[in-house]
């Protein structure tokens, strides 16, 4: 039950999030809205890290469903880094918009190992969780070092 609203969420702004861009009223909005985004996929992408780092229990029920909720969320954040989102309250660096290519391939490759991940942890094994988790890691990792400031 605890699952089900976070999921009933996701799929709601999954659903409104190809015309999440024509709703931003403003730069600011966009930004609230990425950020909400990632702040959703960050919370259970560290559920899974704590049950594959043994920092919890493993339960594979609850990794299955974060797994399913990270690789929706990864889908979103995307809509929100539109023109004039580069100002205001964000540490996203200024080449997220001077090399948008090299940003599209990394978001769409964190997209790919968090899709791996989803499989791995529907299969309820343990060790294939921690492999895809630590690439998915990698990914994430990644983009944060080209295009977000600390």
């Amino acid at each position: 039950m605890k699952l089900i609203a976070p999921l009933a969420l996701a799929l709601a702004v999954g659903t409104l999030a190809a015309p999440a861009w024509a709703q931003f009223q403003k730069p600011e909005d966009a930004i609230k809205y990425r950020k909400a985004a990632l702040t959703v996929m960050a919370t259970h992408f560290g559920r899974i890290g704590a049950m594959a780092n043994g920092r919890m229990p493993f339960d594979p029920k609850l990794a299955a469903d974060s797994a399913a909720l990270v690789e929706t969320m990864s889908k979103l954040p995307w809509e929100g880094f539109g023109p004039g989102t580069d100002k205001g309250e964000t540490r996203a660096l200024p080449e997220v918009w001077s090399e948008p290519a090299k940003f599209k391939a990394a978001a769409e490759k964190m997209q790919g190992e968090v899709a791996k991940l989803n499989a791995a942890a529907k299969t309820g094994n343990l060790d294939a969780i921690k492999t895809a988790f630590g690439a998915a890691g990698a990914s994430c990792k990644a983009c944060h070092d080209d295009f977000r400031g600390r």
